[in-house]
């Protein structure tokens, strides 16, 4: 058995451990696929629009997590899960979630939620040292109660606060379905899948548990919307038919692509001839290095349609990832003229160029890379293979650039500043490459004074 807790002990260590609390969680694992960021983005594109956002500015990111959920973290950037993918029916369902999701950016309520924090933080803090205070002078049973009493103010004070911003946010969500004429049943669709997996989970639905949710009471956000969203002209708005069928097939091969091999193959039987099933069996086949097959659904796919650049990516990354970079130049060229050079396509285009371990292929590898990174700067793939290209040509200077591209990604921000410095100091002074050398540096040393100061 445990002795009753020290009071003073008591409230440090909960005043240490709020402290620590307030450290970001680690980044989640983000999922590249050309094929179903552009079905994000152009989903989102005409809500976008209804919400009167710069378009351009607003970045749709795939979460390798099989949870179902969505959420905004900063800036204008919408983070949806796999899982959520997965889950969903519809593309109308997920344009249901996108809508909310820009509720949130619209209402800023990332800055809000921060300074909520903050001030809950302040309540608890507050009372944390008013109980050290009552510790001290010896009224360990009121300090014990100060610091009970300032726990649950602040915590019923920030979780009223999200639960306020999650039922705005709602209302937002129905606007912009509205203003981009696209029915809200998936919205509401949606919800009840929701709230079926609540009460599976065994999660209360009653008033009582709704004081302590961060969410407003998932059938009372159903009964809300519904009002709204049947009175909507969009209301009987028919789906977009190629969005949806855009939507089966990148569901499909997402399940292909995460899922083991036996799963995928229970789900999409070889019976099943369709688009998503051979979609999905092709990734199946190729996680268990059976290329024959892999490539038997990949032609089959392509036979149907010669110039669908995601098929043509396929082919093309089984071809590569199976030891045969040459034959995948064909079919990743054609996907990267029709995708015009989309920055995850013509990378992989580039390390197949750079695998045939042909120097001939090296200025092509070196233009399409130089591409690729230009318009995506965030893929470290992509720098790290111009960095090959650049250091087999003996252009050091770049290849330590790229080498810093890499390492500042990856947090690794002595090397990050090491390589930029060096390349700083060879490349052609005030050139471009000189210029990214200088911010590359600049970035990675305010990181390094970042970490520092944490200290």
């Amino acid at each position: 058995m445990r002795g009753r807790p020290n009071p003073l002990t008591f409230c440090l260590a909960l005043l240490a451990s709020l402290v620590f609390a307030a450290h970001p969680a680690a980044a989640q694992s983000i999922l590249r696929d050309a094929e179903t960021e552009q079905l994000l983005l152009d989903m989102a594109a005409p809500l976008i629009e209804a919400s009167e956002l710069e378009p351009g500015n607003v970045e749709l990111v795939l979460i390798n997590d099989g949870s179902i959920n969505a959420f905004v973290a900063g800036g204008q950037a919408i983070y949806v899960h796999t899982g959520l993918i997965g889950a969903a029916e519809s593309a109308n369902e997920v344009q249901g979630v996108l809508a909310h999701e820009l509720g949130h950016i619209t209402a800023g309520h990332v800055v809000r939620f921060n300074e909520r924090t903050k001030a809950a933080n302040g309540i608890s803090i507050l009372s944390l040292l008013l109980g050290v205070g009552a510790a001290l002078a010896g009224a360990g049973d009121a300090a014990m109660g100060i610091i009970a009493a300032g726990q649950q103010a602040a915590m019923g004070s920030f979780l009223s606060f999200n639960r306020d911003q999650e039922a705005a946010t709602d209302l937002a969500g129905v606007r912009y379905l509205s203003g981009a004429g696209i029915s809200g049943k998936g919205m509401i669709k949606f919800f009840e899948r929701l709230r079926g997996n609540e009460i599976r989970a065994g999660y209360s639905q009653t008033d009582e548990a709704g004081y302590a949710r961060t969410h407003p009471l998932t059938g009372d956000r159903i009964q809300t919307l519904r009002g709204l969203l049947e009175e909507d002209r969009a209301w009987n708005a028919e789906p977009d038919p190629e969005l949806q069928e855009r939507f089966v097939r990148a569901k499909a091969k997402l399940f292909g692509y995460l899922s083991e091999p036996r799963r995928t193959l229970n789900a999409y039987p070889v019976r099943d001839t369709s688009v998503p099933a051979r979609y999905a069996r092709a990734y199946a086949y190729h996680k268990e290095a059976r290329v024959d097959l892999a490539l038997a659904e990949a032609d089959a796919l392509l036979a149907l349609e010669p110039d669908n650049p995601w098929f043509l990516e396929l082919k093309g990354q089984v071809l590569l990832e199976s030891g045969r970079p040459k034959d995948a130049l064909a079919p990743l060229r054609r996907s990267t003229e029709l995708t015009r050079a989309h920055p995850l396509i013509a990378g992989m285009l580039g390390h197949a160029l750079i695998a045939t371990e042909d120097p001939a292929n090296f200025a092509e590898a070196e233009q399409v890379l130089r591409a690729s990174v230009q318009r995506d700067r965030y893929n470290p793939f992509a720098w790290y293979q111009l960095g090959v290209v650049y250091e087999a040509r003996g252009d050091i200077p770049r290849a330590r650039l790229a080498s810093a591209e890499v390492q500042v990604m990856n947090r690794q921000y002595p090397q990050a500043l090491a390589n930029a410095q060096a390349a700083e100091a060879y490349l052609p002074y005030g050139s471009a490459d000189w210029i990214r050398a200088q911010d590359v540096a600049l970035e990675a040393r305010a990181e390094l004074e970042r970490v520092k100061n944490r200290r």
